[in-house]
């Protein structure tokens, strides 16, 4: 079932589990607007909501991804967070970087500015050979948005993030997957990232997913190994008790697929979040 947005396509999980989002302004290369930020912040508090949803594939309508923020306001483009102090870009970052479900990117063209930034916060890209990275800030004037500045390092290095941000320059497919970027460069770019995606609900407890998910994202930040043992042992105390566990362990012994029956979000812990959630206002 298909969702009725303006800017965007949303396509409700279907038998595999994986919700398809289109980035669909196809006449402006899919150029993000105000109204885009808060229609995919919507799409993925719906994704989250949506027990039958296992994952996220994102990508772009037409020949493009995302051409960066439509710059039809002229310089007023980037002072639209103005009245919260949030740029527009990092919200739909943080919403995703938020996401209880695995986020997939297929990049099918040019992602630029915020369109590569967003692509930041997901599980995974894969790209087609003719997609670019542009991270174009410098030559326009302005900083790093959409957290840029704190997911770009920690995915492809300090020395290669500073030579991409201060640059501006374009990077190709082949290059972005040379830095870790990208995962895969793909003649189908949708139809792999599609089968990744359900290759990682495949089998898979859906709220240990979640749970994981967030594990390795959040604990880049700790201080220290002692304190993520603090909170995955609180996590593992409290999933050991819990339906899916000894389903996993019977279907491990009887030597049959598992047959979990715990969802997201219904089933999620207690204790989670275990961070305090940070309110992040639109632009």
């Amino acid at each position: 079932m298909t969702t009725s947005y303006e800017a965007i396509r949303y396509d409700a999980a279907g038998s595999d589990g994986i919700v398809r989002i289109t980035l669909h302004r196809p006449e402006r290369l899919n150029a993000f607007t105000n109204l885009m930020q808060r229609e995919l912040c919507a799409a993925f508090d719906a994704v989250d909501a949506d027990p039958a949803a296992r994952a996220v594939v994102i990508t772009g309508s037409g020949r493009a991804f995302c051409a960066g923020a439509d710059l039809g306001a002229g310089e007023r483009t980037f002072s639209g967070g103005r009245r919260t102090g949030r740029d527009p870009g990092g919200v739909v970052t943080l919403r995703i970087f938020d996401c209880t479900k695995p986020v997939i990117a297929a990049v099918n063209g040019p992602a630029v500015g915020v369109g590569a930034s967003m692509t930041l916060a997901m599980d995974a890209r894969f790209a087609s050979a003719d997609a670019t990275f542009g991270f174009v800030f410098t030559r326009l004037g302005i900083v790093p948005e959409a957290c840029s500045s704190w997911f770009l390092p920690r995915l492809v290095g300090v020395p290669t993030a500073l030579d991409w941000l201060m640059s501006g320059r374009t990077v190709n497919a082949a290059d972005a997957a040379a830095a870790g970027l990208v995962r895969a460069v793909a003649d189908d770019v949708t139809g792999t990232a599609t089968e990744y995606a359900r290759e990682l609900v495949r089998g898979t407890a859906p709220v240990s997913v979640a749970l994981t998910r967030q594990l390795v994202w959040r604990m880049m930040t700790v201080g220290s190994p002692a304190a993520a043992h603090r909170i995955d042992s609180a996590l593992l105390l409290s999933a050991a008790t819990a339906a899916d566990a000894r389903e996993g362990v019977a279907a491990f012994r009887e030597r049959r697929p598992p047959d979990f029956s715990m969802r997201v979000p219904d089933d999620l812990p207690a204790g989670y979040p275990w961070w305090e959630p940070e309110e992040w206002g639109e632009g």
